[in-house]
């Protein structure tokens, strides 16, 4: 079956047709370059449809917003009525052709049929899906139904998508009940019968539940204090205060959104005082009624703060009125909804056949495009399916939590952090973060101190350790967590968002140590341009590195490229190419090229080579006409630390490329590093790419 499109669809509205899209979304774009996403049908041209500026948005689609959909539901009842359904049918066949000509996978999403009067009493997604000859996914809605009415309902879904001629690709049954799962799914017709899979995601009450943003923008609020990050706080319920602080104090539970007017002071101060204290739950935010702002001395007051604790909002509507709003607010998730995508993705991906799914869209379709979005999801799914155990040493930094549940939330690892549990989940809940599903290790009292210390004072006593420092070493979290890995407690580690690269390597050196045959420790950097991902090394850890260090980064650098994906294609960068230039660099680059045909002939491998060469086929064909790597060049080894640091970020920052690194290579276990200046994402990436060594590292056992 030629997987060019697939039609997602739904009757009932709330179904949760929008996760199907992004998981959807997320195969196709992992495999393939161009892909287009369209909407049949939307609601009205008033206001731009949600779900397509949310997939444009968050899947950086080459589309125009006017090439997403077809006609609004007024337009087609209209021409329902006029006896104009062939017309309909007609044009919208014209439009998704068009797309199918342009992109490599079109993803179609219908409105659900209740958007639609009850005098149309046929579904239009299944006549359009069927004319236009695309695989049909049904979405049911299983929130408060039984495990007989969603047995039944799959059953007549799959009657009737056969009926009207379509292909059935498979059902997804959103939103069920967590404790009827179980006993649904024994009840479920057989196989043969169904002959499409069938797949049941469970009720996540926080994805039906809105964000402090998200009421901010619905009723046009104004953020008073707080920070951007905070507004993705989910909100619980919202409370009324209009007790006295004393009374008010009991009834105030976590994620509760604070509707006071803005002149109770009392209560405002009282609010802000639980986020501080240990006996109270966590608020998700403060909402100011009546137009009223605390007066100068209270909001110097909060100024003083390091960091603000919480949203401050303030709307002109009165305490009731905002109260109703605040009520009617949907759930909803926006491209910067972090938080719960990353929750979407993970309840997606565990319980859904990934790997038969991603098989059948793309058995037929193919690219050879790598997009940086693309790459970052090949990450996420290779770590997930074979999970490991990564240790986070930095749990103090707001990044490496933040980071945390996300990972958790996408089910990618398994998270360790090191530190006091209370101190962790403390500044966790203030941060609004759910991080319960981490393992939380305190060094200071574990009891693998002792095993740890022992073991770190036999590798090191010939070069004089005592096992006082032993001990003493281990009251450092990056040594700890060095030896959890070294002792198989952790799969790997990653570090550097508040540390040096050294606080990170010289731990790894001296107990993990580098691979046989691997002189060096050394690093790269996946650069991911717009079309393709190149390998850049080392640009992070060797300073001046020798022909045989240069050699043994280019080796490393081929082997951890293949582990991702990468065909090798090595260019040893220098300031000449081929034999026009000499001098001592110029040599030390031959030499270190000589090395690697000789040690790895398997390599394919070019150098000296000059950069433009190396990447561009009409310099190379002028300079290097015959060789194997110039003009296709994949990875590029740098002469010394300031011309690959340089120009790492050169390109970084010129051309917008994604930079994911610095990635460590060489030692025995996998040990990364970060940049102090990282940010969440680095972060998440970083612990994938670790993830991933460790698996590999496993096939070479």
């Amino acid at each position: 079956m030629e997987a060019k499109s697939l039609y997602i669809s739904s009757l009932e509205p709330s179904a949760g047709s929008l996760i199907v899209t992004m998981g959807i979304m997320e195969i196709l774009r992992r495999r393939l370059g161009r892909v287009a996403f369209f909407r049949p049908v939307i609601e009205d041209l008033e206001e731009k449809d949600h779900d397509i500026e949310f997939v444009l948005e968050r899947y950086d689609l080459d589309m125009k917003y006017t090439q997403t959909y077809g006609y609004t539901v007024h337009q087609v009842e209209a021409m329902i009525a006029e006896n104009k359904l062939n017309l309909l049918i007609e044009s919208v066949i014209d439009r998704f052709r068009k797309l199918k000509r342009d992109f490599d996978f079109v993803l179609i999403e219908g409105l659900n049929q209740a958007c639609f009067t009850q005098s149309l009493d046929f579904d239009i997604n299944l006549l359009i899906a069927k004319n236009i000859g695309s695989p049909y996914v049904s979405v049911l809605k299983g929130k408060n139904k039984t495990a007989k009415e969603i047995t039944d309902e799959i059953t007549i879904e799959t009657e009737v998508i056969k009926n009207a001629g379509c292909s059935h690709f498979a059902t997804f049954v959103n939103r069920v009940d967590s404790h009827i799962l179980d006993s649904f799914v024994s009840s479920m017709p057989g196989e043969e019968s169904l002959k499409a899979p069938t797949y049941f995601l469970p009720e996540v009450p926080e994805l039906d539940t809105p964000t402090v943003y998200e009421i901010m923008k619905k009723l046009n609020c104004m953020q008073i204090l707080g920070e951007q990050k905070d507004l993705k706080r989910v909100v619980k319920q919202s409370k009324i205060a209009a007790m006295k602080l004393e009374n008010f104090l009991e009834h105030v539970e976590d994620g509760d959104l604070i509707i006071v007017p803005g002149d109770r002071a009392d209560i405002i101060i009282g609010s802000i005082a639980t986020i501080q204290s240990r006996n109270y739950p966590n608020i998700a935010g403060l909402l100011l009624t009546g137009g009223l702002v605390p007066n100068k001395s209270i909001r110097d007051l909060f100024r003083g703060f390091n960091e603000f604790p919480l949203p401050i909002l303030s709307v002109d509507d009165d305490t009731y009125t905002t109260a109703v709003k605040v009520n009617n607010v949907p759930a909803t998730i926006t491209a910067k909804s972090e938080r719960k995508i990353a929750l979407a993705m993970g309840l997606f991906s565990a319980n859904v056949d990934i790997k038969t799914i991603e098989e059948r869209i793309t058995s037929t379709t193919s690219s050879l495009t790598i997009t940086p979005m693309m790459f970052e999801y090949n990450l996420f799914e290779r770590a997930r399916l074979n999970r490991k155990k990564i240790v986070l040493p930095e749990s103090t930094d707001e990044r490496i939590l933040r980071a945390t549940e996300i990972l958790l939330r996408r089910d990618v690892v398994d998270i360790v952090l090191l530190g006091k549990k209370d101190e962790i989940e403390y500044k966790s809940l203030s941060l609004g973060l759910d991080i319960s599903k981490a393992e939380i290790i305190n060094p200071e009292e574990s009891s693998l101190v002792e095993e740890f210390v022992e073991h770190f004072y036999n590798l090191r006593k010939a070069k004089g350790l005592s096992l006082e420092v032993a001990r003493d070493s281990m009251a450092h979290y990056s040594y700890f967590a060095t030896m959890m890995v070294y002792c198989g407690y952790a799969d790997g580690m990653v570090s550097g968002a508040i540390h040096t690269t050294q606080d990170t390597i010289r731990p790894a050196l001296q107990i993990i140590k580098t691979k046989p045959g691997t002189s060096i420790v050394s690093s790269l950097f996946f650069m991911c341009l717009d079309t393709k991902v190149l390998v850049y090394g080392d640009c992070a850890v060797n300073q001046d590195p020798s022909a045989d260090e240069l050699a043994q980064i280019a080796i490393s650098s081929s082997d951890t490229a293949k582990i991702f994906g990468i065909e090798p294609k090595v260019a040893m960068l220098s300031y000449s190419t081929g034999n026009s230039g000499k001098g001592e660099d110029v040599e030390k680059v031959r030499n270190a090229t000589e090395i690697v045909r000789k040690t790895r002939p398997d390599i394919l491998i070019e150098g000296p080579i000059q950069y433009d060469a190396a990447i561009d086929m009409s310099v190379a064909q002028t300079k290097l006409p015959n060789s194997q790597v110039a003009g296709k060049a994949t990875i590029f080894i740098f002469p010394d630390l300031n011309t690959g640091n340089n120009t790492y970020k050169a390109v970084q920052r010129s051309s917008g490329a994604v930079a994911i690194g610095p990635v460590l290579q060489g030692l025995n276990k996998p040990v990364n590093d970060l940049s102090r200046g990282c940010l969440v994402a680095d972060i998440v990436n970083t612990v994938a790419i670790t993830a991933i060594q460790a698996q590999e590292q496993d096939g070479d056992k």
